[in-house]
Order: C-alpha cells, then sequence, then structure tokens
C-alpha cells in the first residue's frame, strides 16, 4: 500500500494549494475515493474533511450534508483519531456545524425540527469542546433570520455583538456582510451601507465577501441617492461573483439592481446568462427562490420597456422544466416572467408552511414593491438594438426592389431571405434578374452544385423574357457568367469575348464584367479595369444604369487593388454624387469611401460615410450586413480618437452579433476596448472578463488571449481594483512569454512593477523589472517597449540610491537622440536629476532638473517644465539656498500659468521662502497671486 498512501498525501497537498473550483473538487473526489480504496478511515477523514469545505464552496448542498454527517459520527466515536480540527487550513468540524444548519434552512424538505436538533446538536459540541458560543449564536441568528422571526433575530444580533469573539465566530467581512444585509431588509439602509463601507476601507475579504455584501446595499446606495457608488459597487460585486454558482443569490441581487436602474437589456443578459444556474444545487431551494423572484422582477421590467416579445435565451433547456414547466419552443420575456414569479410564490409558500410564518411572502411582496422604484444609473455594456426596423415590402414587385438593393449592396444573406418574396413577381423580365443573383451568391458561397440545377430554370425564364441570345450565351458558358472561378470558365469567357461584336449590348456588358471580376480574383487589377471599362459602355449602349454603377464599383474596386487611392476617391465621389444610384449602390460606396478615408487618416469623414451607410442598410433590414457596417464605424471613430461614438456603434454590432451570429468575441473585445478608453473601466472589465472566459473556451492563441489581460488588467486598476490588476498583469506577461511576444512580456511585467511600486512592494517591483528588462532586450526593434522599461527601473534604482540608475538613464538618454524624441531626453533627464537627490548631490540634482525644464518649455510643455522647476527650488530651498531658489520658483509658476494646482504650490512654497528671507512685501505679492 505504499504507492497509494504516497499518491494520497500528493493529492492532498495538491488540494491544499488549489483554489475553490472543478479542478479542486475533482482532485477532492479522487482523494475519497483512494482512501477508501485503502481502506484507512483515518485517510478517509481527511479526504472527507476536505470535502465538506470543497461542496460548501462550489454549491453541492447533498455532498456537504454527507461528508459532514460521516465525519461528525467517526469523530464523536474517537475524538483522538478524528480531530475535530486537522489543522490544515481549511475550516474545522466544529466550524463546519454553521454551514449544515444554514444548509438545512435552505430546503423546504427539512423540518423545523431538524434545523432544531442540529442547532442543539452544535451548542452541545461547543459547549462539550470547551469553544465560545459566538459561532452557535450565529448559526441561530442566521435561522430566525432566514425564518422570517425578526424579533428573535434581532435580539439574536445584539447578543451576537455582546459576546466575545472567538476562532469560531465569522470573519470580519463575513460578519459584516451579515448584519447589513439584515440591517437592509428591516429598512435600516445607513446601517447597511456603514458595515459595508467599513468591510472595505478594512481591506476584509472572504470566500464570498466583499461581492455578497456588495450585492446587499446596491438598494441602500440608490435610496440614498449615492448612484455612482451603487454603480461601482455592483460592476464590482457581479465581475467577482459570476463564475461561481454557488453564488446565485449575490447574482440575484445584481440582476434587480440592473432592472431597477433602467438597464433592462442588461437585466435581461445576465438572466439569460445565469438561468442554467437553477440546476446546480437541487437542495438550495431558498437560492432558487431567490433568483427566480429576480428574474421574474427583471423580465417584467424587460416587458415593461417593450420588449416582452424578446426570446429569452437558454430558458428552453430541460434541464430549467422543473422550474418554469413544459413548453413549445422558446420563451419570451413576458411569459417566463409569469412562470417564474408562480414557482417562486410555490417555493415561498412551501418554506413559509414549514417554518409558521410569512418570511418569504414578505420577500416576495418587497421585491414586487420595487416596480414603483426607478432610479437612472445607465451602464452601456448591453442595450435593445435601436436601429430602425426596415418597413416589410408589401407586395412582390416591392419584395423585388429590395432584393435589388441588397443583392447590390453585397448583403448575400439576405437577399436569399428576401427571393423567395420577390420571385412571386409576374414580369419574367424581373424573375430573370432575381434567378441570376440567386446564382452568383450560390457560386459566391461555393454552392455550385446547387447553382448547376437551377441554372436550366434561369434560361427558361430569359427565353420567357425573350432574350434568346442571352440564354444561348449562357446555355453555352454555363456557370462562368455568374463568378464561377475555373481557368475553364477563365478560358470560355475570353472565347465568347473575341467573337462578341454580334451580340447585343447587355450580353456585351455580362461577357465583360464576368472576365473582369475573375481578373480582380487573380490579383490581376489593370485587365480588370479595362474589362470594366468595356463593360460599361456596352451597358450604357443598353441603357442599363443600374449595371453601369455596378461596373463602375467593380472599377473603383480595381483602383484600390492598383493602390490609386486619389484616383478612387475621385471615381468614388463622381459616383455618390450621382442621383440615379440605388440604395444599395450608396451604401457599398459609402461604405468603401469610409474604408479608403480611413486608410487616409481622414478618420472622421470616414466615420460619417459608414454612419451614413448604417442607416440605409437598417432601412433594407440587411442585418449581418449592417453588424460590420457598425463595426466599421465603431472603428473609424475609435481612430479619430471619439471613444464615446465608437461605444454606441460597438454596442450595436455586439447585439446584431450576437442576433444574427458571428465573431461576437471579436465585437465585445472592440467595445470593451472603446468603454475603457471612454473612461467606463469597470464596465469594460467586466466585458473583458467575458471576452477572456470565451477565449480560453475556444482555445485561442496565448498572444490573443494576452492582449486581453493585458487590457483587462488596465481596466482594473483604472477601476482602483489594484490586487486584482497586479495578478492580471501577471497572467498576460505568462502568455505573452508563451507566445514569444518580448516586447507586450515587458510591457506587462512593467506596469506590474509599477502598481507594485504604487503600494510600497519596492523589492518585487524591482524584480519584476529585472525580468523585463533580460525580455525587453530580446526585441530591439520595438524601441517604446525597451526604452519604459529601462526607465521605470533606472527611477526604481535610483529610489534605492543603486548606481546602476544612471547607466540605464545614459542608454534611455541615447536612443532619445537617436530617434528624435525630444520629451523623452527631457523626461529622463528629470528622472536623473530626482536620483542625484537620492544620492545627496544637490548641484547636479539641481542642474539636470533645470535643463529637463528647458527641453520641456521648448517642446511647449509648460506643466512638465514647471515641476521640474519646482524640483529644483525644493532641492535649493532645502540646502540653505533659499535665495538661489526664488527665480527658479518664479519661473516654475509662470510655466504653471495653466496648471492651477502646480501654481498653487509654487506660490505658497514661494511665499515661505520670501518670509524666511525677510522679504515680507515680496512675500504677500506671491500669496496675492493664490486668490487671483
Amino acid at each position: 500500500m505504499a504507492r497509494p498512501k504516497k499518491r494520497f498525501q500528493q493529492l492532498i497537498e495538491e488540494i491544499d494549494r488549489t483554489p475553490w473550483g472543478p479542478a479542486e473538487q475533482a482532485l477532492v473526489s479522487e482523494a475519497v475515493a483512494l482512501a477508501v480504496e485503502i481502506g484507512d478511515e483515518q485517510l478517509e477523514y481527511e479526504a472527507r474533511m476536505r470535502q465538506t469545505a470543497s461542496a460548501n464552496m462550489n454549491g453541492a448542498t447533498d455532498v456537504m450534508l454527507n461528508s459532514f454527517a460521516w465525519c461528525l459520527a467517526r469523530h464523536d466515536a474517537d475524538p483522538q483519531r478524528f480531530p475535530a480540527d486537522l489543522d490544515y487550513g481549511g475550516a474545522d468540524l466544529m466550524w463546519q456545524f454553521k454551514w449544515m444548519a444554514s444548509a438545512l434552512r435552505s430546503s423546504p424538505a427539512f423540518s423545523v425540527e431538524q434545523i432544531a436538533a442540529v442547532l442543539d446538536d452544535m451548542e452541545t459540541h461547543y459547549r462539550t469542546a470547551g469553544l465560545g458560543l459566538s459561532g452557535v449564536l450565529t448559526a441561530r441568528f442566521e435561522d430566525a433570520w432566514d425564518a422570517g422571526r425578526f424579533e428573535d433575530a434581532e435580539s439574536l444580533r445584539v447578543r451576537l455583538e455582546a459576546t466575545p469573539r472567538d476562532e469560531h465566530s465569522h470573519c470580519d467581512a463575513c460578519g459584516r456582510s451579515q448584519f447589513a444585509g439584515f440591517f437592509a431588509e428591516t429598512d435600516r439602509d445607513a446601517d447597511a451601507i456603514r458595515l459595508v463601507e467599513e468591510m472595505l476601507e478594512g481591506g476584509f475579504s472572504c470566500g464570498e465577501e466583499p461581492e455578497h455584501a456588495l450585492s446587499r446595499v446596491l438598494l441602500p446606495y440608490l435610496r440614498a441617492g449615492r448612484f455612482d457608488e451603487a454603480k461601482s459597487a455592483h460592476l464590482r460585486s457581479y465581475r467577482l461573483a459570476k463564475d461561481n454558482p454557488d453564488n446565485l443569490r449575490i447574482v440575484a441581487n445584481n440582476i434587480v439592481f440592473a432592472a431597477v436602474t433602467g438597464n433592462e437589456a442588461r437585466a435581461l443578459a445576465l438572466v439569460e446568462r445565469h438561468l442554467a444556474w437553477l440546476a446546480h444545487d437541487g437542495l438550495n431551494v431558498d437560492a432558487h427562490f431567490a433568483a427566480l423572484a429576480a428574474f421574474a422582477f427583471a423580465l417584467d421590467r424587460v416587458a415593461d420597456a417593450g420588449h416582452g416579445d424578446t426570446p429569452v435565451r437558454g430558458a428552453e433547456s430541460p434541464a430549467l422544466a422543473p422550474f418554469f414547466g413544459a413548453h413549445d419552443g422558446s420563451w419570451t420575456a413576458s411569459d417566463l416572467a409569469a412562470a417564474a414569479w408562480a414557482t417562486a410564490e410555490r417555493i415561498g409558500a412551501d418554506f413559509d408552511d414549514r417554518d409558521g410564518t410569512e418570511g418569504h411572502a414578505r420577500s416576495l411582496a418587497r421585491i414586487r414593491a420595487l416596480a414603483g422604484e426607478r432610479y437612472e444609473v445607465p451602464i452601456r455594456s448591453d442595450a435593445f438594438l435601436t436601429t430602425a426596423d426596415a418597413a416589410t415590402p408589401a407586395d412582390a414587385d416591392a419584395w423585388f426592389d429590395r432584393a435589388m438593393d441588397l443583392a447590390q449592396f453585397g448583403a448575400e444573406h439576405e437577399t436569399l431571405q428576401a427571393l423567395p418574396h420577390a420571385l412571386a413577381v409576374e414580369d419574367p423580365a424581373k424573375r430573370a434578374q432575381l434567378m441570376s443573383m440567386r446564382l452568383g451568391i450560390l457560386i459566391a458561397l461555393d454552392r455550385a452544385e446547387e447553382a448547376a440545377e437551377l441554372l436550366p430554370a434561369r434560361i427558361d425564364a430569359l427565353r420567357a423574357a425573350g432574350k434568346h441570345e442571352q440564354a444561348d450565351l449562357e446555355q453555352r458558358l454555363g456557370l462562368a457568367t455568374f463568378g464561377l472561378n475555373t481557368p475553364e470558365a477563365a478560358a470560355a469567357l475570353e472565347h465568347e469575348l473575341r467573337s462578341s461584336d454580334a451580340l447585343p449590348a447587355w450580353s456585351r456588358g455580362d461577357l465583360a464584367i464576368s472576365r473582369a471580376s475573375l481578373h480582380m480574383h487573380a490579383d490581376e487589377p489593370d485587365a480588370a479595369l479595362d474589362l470594366a471599362e468595356r463593360a460599361a459602355r456596352a451597358f450604357a449602349e443598353a441603357e442599363d444604369s443600374r449595371l453601369v454603377n455596378t461596373t463602375t464599383l467593380v472599377a473603383i474596386a480595381a483602383v484600390l487593388q492598383k493602390g490609386d487611392t486619389e484616383a478612387a476617391s475621385a471615381l468614388l465621389d463622381r459616383l455618390l454624387a450621382q442621383d440615379d444610384l440605388s440604395v444599395g449602390h450608396r451604401a457599398q460606396a459609402l461604405q468603401t469611401r469610409a474604408r479608403v478615408r480611413g486608410g487616409g487618416e481622414a478618420f472622421t469623414e470616414g466615420a460619417a460615410d459608414a454612419d451614413e451607410a448604417c442607416r440605409l442598410l437598417a432601412g433594407l433590414g440587411a442585418t449581418k450586413a449592417l453588424a460590420s457596417a457598425h463595426l466599421l464605424a465603431g472603428a473609424l471613430w475609435e481612430d479619430a480618437g471619439d471613444p464615446e461614438k465608437a461605444v454606441t456603434r460597438y454596442r450595436v454590432t455586439s447585439r446584431l452579433v450576437a442576433q444574427e451570429g458571428g465573431d461576437a468575441t471579436g465585437a465585445d473585445f472592440r467595445l470593451a476596448r472603446a468603454m475603457l478608453a471612454a473612461g467606463d473601466a469597470e464596465e469594460a472589465a467586466e466585458l473583458f472578463g467575458r471576452v477572456l472566459e470565451r477565449e480560453e473556451q475556444s482555445e485561442v492563441s496565448a498572444a490573443s488571449r494576452g492582449m486581453t489581460v493585458s487590457l483587462l488588467a488596465r481596466a482594473l486598476a483604472s477601476s482602483g481594483e489594484f490586487g486584482q490588476a497586479v495578478g492580471a498583469f501577471g497572467y498576460a506577461a505568462e502568455l505573452f512569454g508563451e507566445a514569444e511576444e518580448h516586447a507586450d512580456h515587458a510591457v506587462a511585467l512593467t506596469e506590474r512593477a509599477k502598481i507594485l511600486a504604487r503600494f510600497d512592494e519596492h523589492d518585487d517591483a524591482i524584480e519584476s523589472l529585472e525580468a523585463a528588462t533580460e525580455i525587453a532586450r530580446k526585441a530591439p526593434d520595438a524601441v517604446g517597449a525597451l526604452v519604459d522599461v529601462l526607465h521605470n527601473l533606472g527611477q526604481a534604482y535610483g529610489a534605492r540610491q543603486d548606481e546602476r540608475a544612471f547607466a540605464l538613464f545614459d542608454e534611455v538618454s541615447a536612443l532619445a537622440r537617436e530617434h528624435e524624441a525630444g520629451w523623452l531626453l527631457a523626461d529622463v533627464t528629470d528622472s536623473r536629476a530626482r536620483a542625484f537627490a537620492e544620492f545627496g548631490r544637490t548641484d547636479e540634482a539641481v542642474a539636470a532638473a533645470l535643463t529637463a525644464a528647458d527641453g520641456f518649455a521648448a517642446l511647449g510643455d509648460a506643466g512638465s517644465a514647471g515641476g521640474s522647476e519646482l524640483f529644483a527650488a525644493r532641492l535649493l530651498a532645502g540646502g540653505d539656498r533659499a535665495a538661489d531658489a526664488v527665480p527658479i520658483y518664479r519661473s516654475a509658476i509662470e510655466h504653471a500659468e495653466a496648471h492651477p494646482p502646480l501654481r498653487q504650490v509654487s506660490a505658497l512654497e514661494l511665499g515661505d521662502v520670501l518670509e524666511a528671507l525677510g522679504r515680507h512685501v515680496e512675500a504677500a505679492e506671491v500669496r496675492a497671486l493664490l486668490e487671483s
């Protein structure tokens, strides 16, 4: 048995260092099974004690109850062999008692008598073990509160506060969170907020804290009018809770918040994301009750916002049938709301019958009463589509026009959807055109066999329209005129072109444009352009302005393929100035010009074109094409430096992609990036987290994930979540290292070091920067990354009076001169000055600071110049050279004209220096500046 026992110890060690979650659960299960196989009850006790804790943290109530019962029986039978505390860093048996009463209370299947027996058994064990009763009182308080016996709960809360804390008391985070929740439910909002803010200020945290506490004060914050704190608490709480199904209550609180703050689209998205959690833990019925009530309330708000017919994705899952009943097809928001209310009421009645109270009925009444409350706290990560709905064509001829416009834009998917409606037209010429579009689209979609089957019908339609020459031509060519890209098709078109003079003008144009398209595919733009011009003349002769415009767009594409953007722009301008341009052609031309303008860095003009294309496509109902058009518009507004406009465009893209299918991950990445740039860091962090989750599930490249994590880290840092940001930058560095992206790897380590230094973790910061320096040198072409790393490490060395700082500053200065980076040269000179000061080399420090100030001033950066001068003046004033400091202070004040905080500090200090020099009149004059 030596080898199995060794494996068991390895498992125990691995369990104790693995975070809660599926991986840890699997290890625990393996350890229990191995102990049973070995037949050693002491080893099994070790494993099952961990299993109880694991099941509690992961929401496996049935496993937790069974595991605890097994362990308690062994302990009671032989406390020496099976001690209550295994001293492994997790919960001991007496602590786990608190979970048992809570678990029984969470299901109406357990009676009041069973719960009371567990509480009494717990108190007996505590007294026998000589333990304090804080843990017992906590469990009894929770029982009274959950049952709706509020007077008993308040009495127990008062006793609990007066009882000395001990090692089985709730931790600081959990205790404050619990009382905050009780205060919020008993209308003591200020007390609830106070406790949670104490927790946050003290940095207290635990397994589900602070996310649970934050969710408990969302409504109190709103009622207090503290909307910014409420929004921040919601985003942080949800971000921390969203990955663990055992956090169903926390998510429910956040869903209610979204619904009551005018964020109905977000509420719906959260409901869809977490519906499946109802089936996670069959015994945690009280959490089901809370979640169902929250879902129902949120879906009612969705209906009130005019979206009651919206399908709720995922609700049709068979696993959810026990909660909502059988249903034919998708659930709408309105129907699911009614089903959720009904189930919540049934569950609540079961609890109240068991408890002999109206506790759950009161809970439902409280949430229903929120229907009369609304607070405007906009969150922009989710939204309903606000694009104008396209009017449904009235008849087959109107559908023909719609199909033509869609085809002329190139919206293949929507054209295929429109064709069946349009084919009912009586005009055989129109039917022939529609069949031509269908064949072209099928070829473009690589469905040539299907196209070949339809070709005879197209030829018959041509003959019915009296176009016998064209029918004969297509009979000879097969699918060549519909875009079939084969050597045989190209040769056939060439043959027909050589003998086409006798054909009607329209047919000559058709041959020319078909061959031009194949030249485009072969990257032969000159040949394509010649044939496009030939086709345009032929279509003009045939008086078909529609195909003349189509041919012009092909010609523009050929000119762009040649790289002549100036000529293409001129052609696009002329085309868009025409009055006979169809909606589809205009949208295509606008989108093309938007891209051309973006390539020429005329981002605002390009974005305006893309926006107009979006408007036209919305009118055509081209939803798939509309997603791409909004994506283009968002990218151009982002490049134009207007992230607010980019956010609105990307948000539509994201919703359309979710509705129509497509690259949801890419769309949400862009949306999150724009949100971060627009200052919505907390919302961006949540969205980046969702993107990362999808990327990891899809096993995208390490480099791509590294970029996502890096931006997530920046969003977390901007949100004040510095601890998580440090971890995220570390993870980004690992991913970039795996991908051998040296520059990005070094930058991630540098950003991590900056945060560590901010919180005085200087040793770790320097270690991170030293590693970053070695990595950055592997990518010498990435000068920006190398400079940033070297500069930061030099500053860190300088602060530690490490002479290595100056060699690094020299290297950065040399790179700045080589690349003519004047501002960087001034900045590193300022850093050199501050390092000199740390070494007590005042004269050199002052000289370097003034040199830096001159450099900044020469570049027009007066604020930075004033900052360097203020540093130099302080050095002189603090070194008994106050008179020498005066003119430098005055220069700093002058440079700080547009920087009030710098001007104020400089004037205050100069006034003090002049006063100390006995120059009282001058001191008064300087201080007067503070009032101007």
